[in-house]
């Protein structure tokens, strides 16, 4: 709970930490002055959870429901999550992806009330002055976006704040981080998106984006100023473009705390997908051939995770990277080609060029991964080639939202004749062929940072390593009962996510330990310390 919360009154009725509106007791009414403020009838989390979710159900729209709900979170904290944690299989898209991405299209439009923290070009100077401002003494983490690359839709600007606050309301809710303790951050350095430049309504700068020496210095302050206020918080850097979240991790992954949950999430929980395949194929994970579709920062990211595993499962480096391969909008990526990125170039092949149907003859995958942003790019020819290829072939389509997806779990089951092993970033509907229901797993990263969160702030490391990811992405895997895999679900369903979570950030944490990274004595009994350390939002009357 916030320090900074009222002990009466009218006013625990107006702060989202304290207020239990109708649910305050009677006695509670009348020890602390909110007699004749409320309704005669005393209600529970329970009936109010039936009326919030009534009251869902009834708007026409996601996106009108991802406004109430955002309102309950503006207004009563507790019941928020509470509800939001019973319900995550309905409520997840709706904090989240899917409708998280249109929220942030239209977020000045439908803005409400400020959460966040803001910096700007015009704060350079001040931003470690300005971060006393934020009402809370204690923040374990930061989510940071500078909104040029929000999910498959581009540059969103500070339209892309609604992402940190999205994934913030996950790490609450999947892993038990405290809400007070959770920062969103919009470093706004401007937009190259024209719609957004001629939106009078537009909240963020209005201005051609900062780029250079200028905006690095700018990042480094706010580093810098984060470090300093609160030197354990975990910075987590969301939705930059290719070349600077690469650049970014780089420039920080030694000297704070911090990761990249584009490039070290999305590896994670894909390879715990891949890992998970393979206990239905019967193919052993060593010797996997995987064809990237996309070669920006999530697939490269989940590329250069995979050869550790590889690594680790005995093979060379050379002999590990040889088993990836990647394909763009030019075609398979070769090393004669010139105009490849730095981190591409590890997985040029020796080859002559060629396009996309040509690579997957010629490598012939056992697994598909999409990370294009790109719809439809998973053709009824390819997943029909894949199927040929393969007696159960796996294909991801990792692209969000929904709209961006490179197919669709109904095409893949139906093209491969309810064969492959599908999963998405976005949730789909099972479905049913000849009699079979297929339900296809989501490969979302609210699978991994979370509980990569939590076991990092609960063990007080001092770093986040690749081998961090590597245990995170074991951990989850091993969380795939048998019932799933019979259905062809590579991952543990969403109501578990707590647990997972839980089980994640014990694994976590204990590398963190091997590796000397923990500042944090070494509990006895780490699993029961850890759920110890996760917020229950349950009103303290009801127990």
């Amino acid at each position: 709970m916030s320090e900074h919360t009222p002990e009466r009154g009218f006013d625990l009725l107006i702060h989202p930490s304290t207020n239990k509106s109708t649910a305050f007791t009677l006695e509670e009414r009348q020890q602390r002055g909110l007699q004749g403020l409320l309704p005669a009838r005393v209600s529970t989390m329970a009936s109010q959870k039936r009326r919030i979710l009534e009251g869902l159900r009834r708007k026409a729209f996601d996106i009108e429901r991802y406004i109430a709900l955002r309102a309950l979170q503006d207004r009563n904290e507790q019941l928020f999550y509470r509800t939001l944690i019973d319900h995550i299989d309905e409520l997840m898209p709706l904090v989240y992806t899917p409708t998280v991405g249109q929220a942030c299209r239209e977020f000045a439009h439908i803005f409400r009330r400020p959460r966040g923290f803001y910096v700007t070009p015009s704060d350079r100077g001040s931003i470690r002055k300005n971060l006393d401002n934020w009402p809370e003494s204690t923040v374990s983490v930061a989510v940071v976006t500078d909104g040029e690359r929000i999910l498959g839709l581009g540059d969103l600007g500070a339209n892309g704040m609604g992402i940190p606050i999205g994934k913030l309301a996950l790490y609450t809710a999947c892993a038990g981080i405290e809400p007070a303790q959770c920062l969103p951050i919009m470093l706004d350095v401007g937009t190259e998106n024209e719609e957004l430049l001629a939106d009078p309504m537009y909240l963020g700068v209005p201005k051609r984006r900062l780029r250079g020496e200028a905006y690095l210095d700018l990042v480094d302050e706010l580093i810098s100023a984060i470090q300093d206020k609160w030197p354990e918080a975990l910075i987590q850097f969301e939705d930059f473009l290719t070349p600077n979240a690469y650049g970014l991790l780089r420039r920080y992954r030694s000297r704070a705390f911090c990761f990249n949950d584009d490039i070290q999430g999305t590896a994670a929980v894909a390879l715990a997908g891949v890992y998970a395949s393979t206990r239905i194929s019967g193919l052993r994970f060593e010797d996997l051939r995987i064809m990237f579709l996309g070669a920006g920062s999530a697939a490269t990211g989940i590329a250069d995770l995979t050869v550790e595993a590889l690594i680790d499962a005995g093979l060379s480096r050379d002999a590990a990277t040889e088993r990836l391969s990647f394909v763009d909008l030019k075609g398979l990526l070769v090393s004669s080609r010139s105009d490849l990125q730095q981190h591409n170039l590890p997985y040029a092949r020796d080859q002559s060029e060629m396009g996309f149907m040509q690579a997957l003859e010629t490598i012939r995958p056992h697994v598909l991964i999409g990370a294009t942003g790109a719809p439809g790019t998973f053709t009824r020819e390819i997943v029909e080639k894949m199927a040929e290829i393969n007696q159960r072939p796996v294909i991801f389509a990792l692209s969000n939202p929904t709209s961006r997806a490179e197919c669709t779990a109904s095409q893949a089951y139906l093209w491969s004749g309810g064969r492959a092993l599908f999963a998405s970033g976005s949730p789909f509907d099972a479905v049913e062929i000849e009699g079979r229901l297929h339900q296809s797993g989501q490969g979302n990263n609210a699978y991994i940072f979370p509980g990569i969160g939590l076991g990092a702030i609960a063990c007080k490391a001092t770093r986040i390593t690749e081998s961090m990811f590597l245990t995170a992405a074991r951990a989850l895997a091993s969380c795939v009962a048998e019932s799933q895999l019979d259905s062809g679900t590579l991952y543990p369903p969403l109501s578990k996510i707590r647990a997972v979570s839980a089980h994640i950030a014990e694994c976590v944490a204990e590398k963190a330990y091997d590796e000397g990274l923990a500042r944090r004595p070494r509990p006895d009994d780490l699993s029961p310390y850890i759920r110890s350390q996760m917020y229950d939002p349950s009103y303290q009357s009801e127990g």
